[in-house]
């Protein structure tokens, strides 16, 4: 199987219910996301962080991919100090739960995925920040968790500096 490579930038912090959260976009070309689905898609995000626990830094990273099928919202929390809570939104791709073919009518996945290969991507670069500056450290440093963001450029392939040869 070919694909395009797509790109995937950092896409601003923002502080949403309480959370820092770390936005990320990803597109086949590094075009803008549609204004409109950006908005629809973050709407949710307040609904869709995890609940803030007593132990844990109130952070959080958001992926919204503009694929070639719709478009799809990924929002991780971190929760109980190591662990990732997950929920996701699907627009255009009724296949997966969307309710039309519409990228800007987005809906909550209900279905087990957890993210296609670009968009874990991002899940690798952030488990990794959030070890190096948070989790097991003796100090847990928010703002260097928040500063780490994943550079510029394609995700998902083997060419993108994630994977390792065995």
């Amino acid at each position: 199987m070919t694909s395009t490579t797509p790109q995937v930038w950092h896409a601003g912090t923002d502080v949403i219910a309480g959370r820092h959260v770390k936005r990320y976009h990803i597109s086949r070309d590094r075009t803008p996301i549609d204004p409109q689905i950006e908005k629809n898609a973050y709407d949710l995000v307040p609904g869709f962080l995890a609940p803030r626990d007593e132990t844990t830094p109130p952070a959080a990273f958001t992926i919204l991919f503009r694929s070639a099928a719709g478009a799809h919202l990924n929002v991780y929390s971190w929760y109980w100090d190591n662990c990732v809570w997950a929920r996701f939104a699907t627009g255009g791709v009724p296949l997966i739960g969307s309710p039309d073919e519409d990228p800007r009518n987005m809906a909550e996945l209900t279905i087990p995925l957890i993210g296609c290969t670009y968009e874990l991507g991002v899940l690798v670069h952030e488990r990794a920040a959030w070890l190096r500056h948070v989790f097991g450290t003796e100090k847990p440093d928010l703002d260097a968790y928040l500063a780490d963001v994943m550079p510029t450029g394609p995700i998902g392939l083997p060419n993108d500096g994630l994977t390792t040869a065995s």
